[in-house]
């Protein structure tokens, strides 16, 4: 009876390489529009020059690319089983750059080498999915609440202290909802409208969507943006 043959490393090389940087995939990063995987840094990094898959050309986003990209934990674990080690040497990685504190090009962070960029990929706390926005173009929003009198059995959600917030553009009004939920301490059942000029905005837009094409405000009177928030109301 012949033995079942061992497979190397090299077999699966061909799935768990980087097609930018040639090298095992770090954090690995879906591009959801065709599927073809990348270290996230090299694909965010590519996205900042083209909006073109670097491996099959298709567009990917006419604006906004990045917004395609998801995180693929599960390969990421499956390269740390094929790849001996390979744990250990990132995190090896990530505290020799936080410890250098290099300066080159007058960066804190060291020389932005796909290597380099680990830190920023960890969000500087390990685990989550790290910090896309921080090059983003920002925008400033006003975020108020209606006064829902006519509802029957609700509580009626309040006004937030502090209520001018700055974000990047790609934040989702879906991630302002979380953000309202949290700051008002309000239960995980419990839905809200986010409104822009008395409509109610869909979860997956972005700021700068809405800015573009419900903000009717212009020039020196545009800023901040207002949106407005609400108990969600079933018309059904």
């Amino acid at each position: 009876m012949t033995s079942p043959r061992k497979h190397l490393v090299k077999d699966f090389n061909h799935f768990i390489t980087c097609y930018v940087c040639k090298g095992y995939l770090i954090k690995p990063t879906t591009v959801t529009e065709c599927l073809h995987t990348f270290c996230k840094s090299c694909i965010v990094q590519h996205f900042e020059d083209s909006n073109d898959c670097p491996k099959c050309g298709i567009q990917v986003h006419e604006t906004n690319p990045r917004e395609m990209l998801r995180l693929d934990n599960t390969l990421e674990e499956i390269i740390f089983k094929l790849v001996p080690g390979l744990r250990e040497k990132q995190q090896q990685e990530i505290e020799f750059w936080r410890s250098r504190k290099w300066k080159e090009n007058g960066e804190e962070d060291g020389p932005r080498s796909k290597r380099s960029r680990l830190d920023d990929d960890d969000g500087g706390g390990g685990g989550g999915d790290g910090d896309y926005h921080r090059s983003d173009p920002q925008i400033a929003i006003c975020l108020g609440c209606c006064c829902v009198d006519s509802l029957v059995g609700e509580s009626v959600v309040k006004g937030l202290m502090k209520k001018f917030i700055r974000c990047s553009t790609r934040v989702t009004v879906g991630t302002i909802k979380k953000f309202l939920s949290l700051k008002l301490k309000l239960p995980s059942s419990y839905e809200l409208d986010v409104l822009c000029n008395g409509e109610i905005m869909g979860k997956d837009h972005t700021m700068e969507f809405i800015y573009m094409t419900r903000w009717r405000l212009r020039g020196e009177t545009a800023y901040p943006m207002v949106l407005e928030y609400r108990p969600r109301i079933d018309f059904g």
